[in-house]
């Protein structure tokens, strides 16, 4: 019984051995669609690339990193995203066993009765046997790759899938971070209409006095109410816009955020570490979700040899030993043995053209997988330029922005330093003070945009997560 089960592994051996030929193509990675390098940009000198610096490095906010961190273990997406890894890993290793026998013990017992007419002596009987064995039923000799071929293809849809799971953790890192700084940003214009507010309640008070002892007219009356209004209005808008960027930012991350983890203004947040943008445009192909569609390529690929090979014979065998008896006491007597060999081969010869249009499929699914890819890189760099040239022109208008708010902060203070010596009236105090609310508004506005497109470049150029 031991040499036959040793001659049981030796011949799976042997036949696992005369496998190993693939018909797959080389792949080749087609060439990218963008040109070579970037647009020039005004990057940090000597910073790291992105997709060096890890988010924990990147983000230097202390308060921020606490509520990235909550995302990345509540977001549902992220969770999804991290099963369908799971999900991909368990089926390569499902396609990865189809390369090796499955080898199986059994043990059974049959009864039949063998009537009259067919007995030899010509009288009914009742035949018993038992059997215990171990073998090996339909395993496929992977002779010209066919088996590899599709192991090769599931691996990179693991891999693609595990490349997908890190472009959503990124993405989910920069929309937590937009979300973030949206309502700092909403926080502070809140802040800023409600102290507006407070001092044009003031104003009209003392334009009220005013006009009753005579000294000021109807209409500047009227246009301080027009204004208080207006000021109450934006103070109803910006309280508004703080509750929906809340409730945001409570969705990504997937839990409450504690009012202490929240800034009252865009300036309470420590902005971003430097990072460089990197002169070729190859730093695309770091991406991660670059790297997942080409993952997919070379899946499909690989599924072009699984396509070829089933042209060609498709070898299995049936093999095994064990004892059999008649009886259950001498099962394990001597003279028991017994031995099974069942190769089986089978050739395609008519098929109707089905395996010349699963090529076919198999190669257009490839092309399709190429536009997907080089797509992707166009993309990419569409996204990259774009995230760098708003970048320079961020800059500018801050710089510009900030010197029209210092501007018009002087113009104010004469205005209403000429109104309480009674030299003009009150107007041109409300028309200072109207422009300053409004650049005030839109340094902050402008002041987001800044710290947002930092964390869309570091999103974009593939930062380390």
């Amino acid at each position: 019984m031991q040499r036959r089960l040793g001659c049981l592994i030796g011949g799976i051996a042997l036949a696992a051995t005369l496998g190993g030929c693939s018909l797959a193509p080389d792949y080749v990675r087609p060439a990218s669609p963008v040109p070579p390098a970037f647009p020039p940009a005004d990057t940090a000198a000597g910073a790291p690339l992105a997709t060096d610096v890890a988010w924990q490095a990147y983000f230097t906010d202390a308060r921020l990193r606490t509520v990235i961190e909550q995302a990345l273990a509540n977001n549902r997406d992220l969770r999804a995203a991290t099963l369908n890894i799971d999900r991909a890993q368990a089926l390569y290793r499902i396609q990865r066993a189809e390369l090796f026998p499955a080898v199986s013990a059994g043990a059974n017992v049959s009864t039949q009765r063998i009537p009259e007419e067919v007995a030899r002596d010509g009288e009914a009987y009742t035949s018993t046997q038992y059997t215990v064995a171990l073998g090996v039923s339909g395993w496929e000799i992977d002779l010209f790759g066919r088996l590899r071929s599709l192991k090769a293809a599931a691996l990179e849809r693991y891999l693609a899938t595990e490349q997908a799971a890190v472009a959503t953790r990124l993405a989910l890192v920069a929309s937590v971070a937009q979300a973030y700084l949206t309502r700092a940003a909403d926080a502070e214009s809140l802040q800023l209409a409600k102290a507006t507010l407070e001092a044009l309640q003031s104003s009209l008070a003392l334009i009220q006095k005013s006009r009753d002892l005579g000294i000021a007219s109807d209409l500047e009356l009227n246009q301080i109410k027009s204004q208080v209004e207006a000021a109450r209005a934006n103070v109803a808008r910006y309280t508004a816009l703080v509750a929906v960027d809340l409730s945001t930012l409570q969705v990504l991350v997937g839990a409450p955020v504690a009012p202490d983890l929240l800034p009252d203004a865009l300036a309470a947040v420590t902005p971003p570490q430097p990072i460089a943008a990197g002169l070729s445009s190859e730093v695309l192909l770091r991406r991660p979700d670059i790297l997942s569609a080409e993952y997919l390529l070379r899946s499909a690929n690989a599924n072009i040899g699984a396509a070829r090979a089933a042209f060609f014979p498709r070898i299995s065998l049936t093999m095994g030993v064990g004892i059999a008896s008649s009886e259950l006491s001498s099962l394990f007597g001597g003279g028991t043995g017994m031995w099974t060999f069942a190769p089986q081969i089978m050739q395609p010869i008519f098929n109707s053209g089905s395996l010349k249009a699963r090529v076919r499929v198999s190669e257009l699914d490839r092309e399709i997988a190429v536009a997907g890819y080089e797509k992707g890189i166009q993309v990419a760099f569409a996204e990259v330029s774009n995230a760098l040239t708003y970048r320079q022109t961020l800059v500018s208008q801050r710089e510009a922005q900030e010197a029209l708010v210092t501007a018009l902060e002087a113009t104010y203070r004469l205005y209403d330093a000429r109104f309480k010596a009674g030299l003009d009236g009150y107007l041109g105090v409300l028309v200072a003070q109207q422009a300053l609310i409004s650049a005030q508004q839109a340094l902050v506005g402008v002041r987001l945009s800044e710290q947002a497109n930092l964390v869309t470049l570091y999103k974009v150029l593939g930062g380390g997560v």
